[in-house]
């Protein structure tokens, strides 16, 4: 019943599927980091779901690209893509550390996060425009998002959190931290084998790009921020994801225009 009271809870927190409400308590928390992935499972089966209506009727490639954008923030509530907006925020202000972290808190939205929101959709509208969708394609999304939210997970529970209240440590404080690590790591390999089944040489660029990512968000809340939050951790996985989803256009064609 815990588990499942703490799936419920990550559902509830990461997404805007419907599920029961429950109450803010450890007990209630205690897997939510090791659960996380489950929400990444969930939105890579909608946009299977979606591909597969494009082909059912035909959409253009424009029109899937949008809905392939716009679904995953859609499902999450655009929880991570907040997160990124404030840590954008926070990085172009040059400021030290403990400043930086005021920013993430800042519920405005300065310049820099608008144009970086932009920046990142059109972005990610583009890749997706550019796809070439074959029988693989929905379980290279299902497993990006897995992967980006296991480790997510783990950063959150092996970071250094800030002293100041926050979700993020909120979350490692509740965690039964040994178990979330085994299943966070679980979940790791299993995404990371299912890449390089399914995706070749594109799934181990995938994973090579994932883990790069961690460190650069390992770099930031050891450097930049001086303590992990759950800002960093939206901003981590939105980059993450992105940088994935590029891998699976430019390495195809790499790979074809070299071999």
């Amino acid at each position: 019943m815990k588990f499942l009271r703490s799936l419920c809870f990550a559902f509830s927190m990461f997404s805007r599927l419907p599920v029961p409400t429950l109450s803010w308590r450890d007990e209630n928390m205690r897997y939510i980091m090791a659960l996380f992935p489950f929400v990444g499972a969930a939105v890579g089966l909608i946009v299977w779901l979606w591909l597969l209506f494009c082909q059912a009727l035909d959409f253009s490639v424009f029109l899937r690209a949008a809905g392939l954008t716009i679904l995953p923030i859609l499902a999450t509530g655009a929880i991570h893509l907040d997160g990124f907006c404030d840590t954008i925020d926070a990085l172009s202000s040059g400021a030290p550390p403990e400043r930086k972290r005021a920013i993430l808190k800042d519920p405005n939205a300065g310049a820099f996060a608008v144009i970086a929101a932009g920046c990142f959709l059109l972005a990610y509208f583009a890749l997706c425009a550019e796809l070439d969708i074959t029988a693989n394609t929905p379980l290279l999304f299902l497993f990006t998002f897995t992967i980006s939210r296991s480790l997510s997970g783990f950063g959150v529970l092996t970071l250094k959190e800030s002293t100041a209240p926050g979700l993020a440590s909120s979350f490692k404080q509740s965690a039964d931290k040994g178990i979330s690590l085994a299943v966070c790591g679980g979940f790791f390999l299993l995404s990371a084998l299912s890449l390089l089944y399914f995706g070749k040489v594109t799934g181990a660029v995938m994973i090579v790009l994932a883990l790069l990512c961690f460190l650069w968000l390992r770099h930031l809340a050891r450097r930049k921020f001086e303590a992990m939050s759950g800002d960093l951790a939206g901003y981590f996985l939105q980059v993450c994801e992105l940088s994935l989803l590029a891998a699976q256009i430019f390495v195809p064609k790499v790979v074809s225009a070299w071999f």
